[in-house]
């Protein structure tokens, strides 16, 4: 009981702080606390990183806050493409999607994938069918739109349109949601969801589904990460951490805080949450903000969305 630990992410693309309203604020603190809550919950009652991790990132892909599966950003075309990943840490199984639109929970999708024992990754009309045959639950594309993504596409293509200098926020870049778990037995998992980046290019796929990149779990630590996938991708962000730790036996802390300091002179803006066989999480991020929030043993649970201290709501004990 004492290893158990918990820790997520919705995402380095934050609305800036001046911007961000008390009654918003609070609404991105309560999505962050129910998906901590939920997968805590799992993990209390002796359930599996896997089990937690994918019940954690569930609640936030049904959370149109977040920018994955509802609530997930339009490509130029006005179409939604999703990508997840979910990867075990002891035996390295892992499971990937990239370019759906119709599973309710793509992170259901890349676990069902995982377990298949086939293949790792599926991709667009394949990945559906397969869902479909595997009996997950299918939603239409209006299920998944908000009209807050919809006027960020709009106002992204007039911006191109005039030729305008890019000033958006990271909020209407990009976004992603995560989770990494230590369960009682010491076992180590990481998943991540997103819809990709507002009025990206057609059938691009970021690092969330890349296993390394935006996803990684083995017998050190577990990583999900979030920001400007295609610099996360050239430099196997999660992988490099992994690494880090096991051949130059680097703290999970410094190994993590250096890799996203080197990811931003290279253009990667963002951050990532990762997990160790001991300890507590760490939450490194080069952006201005990054939705986040982890719970241990003790059961507090701690959000954060800027870089301000967290919100620590004490003693929770959950079902």
């Amino acid at each position: 009981m004492a290893r158990i630990c918990l820790a997520i992410h919705g995402g380095a693309g934050t609305i800036p702080a001046q911007n961000l309203d008390p009654a918003a604020a609070e609404a991105h603190h309560a999505g962050l606390r129910a998906a901590l809550q939920a997968g805590f919950a799992v993990l209390r009652s002796g359930g599996t990183a896997v089990d937690a991790v994918c019940v954690a990132v569930t609640a936030l892909e049904d959370d149109p806050l977040f920018n994955a599966a509802r609530g997930a950003v339009f490509n130029s075309a006005g179409r939604l493409e999703m990508d997840a990943a979910v990867m075990e840490g002891g035996g390295r199984r892992c499971g990937a999607v990239a370019g759906i639109c119709g599973p309710q929970n793509p992170i259901l999708l890349a676990r069902a994938i995982m377990e298949s024992g086939g293949p790792v990754m599926l991709v667009g009309h394949g990945a559906e069918e397969f869902a479909r045959a595997a009996g997950l639950a299918f939603q239409d594309q209006n299920y998944f739109e908000t009209q807050r993504r919809r006027d960020a596409l709009a106002l992204e293509l007039a911006r191109r349109a005039s030729g305008a200098p890019d000033t958006r926020s990271d909020a209407d870049r990009h976004g992603t949601v995560g989770a990494v778990a230590r369960d009682e037995a010491g076992r180590l998992a990481a998943g991540t969801s997103t819809g990709g980046m507002t009025a990206k290019m057609p059938g691009r796929v970021g690092d969330t589904p890349i296993i390394g990149a935006g996803t990684y779990a083995d017998d050190v630590c577990a990583v999900s990460t979030t920001g400007t996938g295609e610099v996360f991708i050239r430099f196997t962000a999660a992988a490099a951490i992994a690494a880090r730790v096991r051949y130059a036996e680097q703290t999970l802390e410094r190994a993590a805080g250096d890799v996203v300091a080197e990811l931003l002179n290279h253009g990667g803006d963002g951050g990532l949450i990762a997990l160790g066989r001991e300890g507590g999480p760490v939450l490194p991020f080069n952006s201005k903000g990054m939705y986040r929030g982890y719970v241990g043993a003790d059961g507090v649970m701690r959000t954060a969305i800027h870089r301000e201290p967290y919100l620590q709501i004490p003693d929770w004990r959950g079902p």
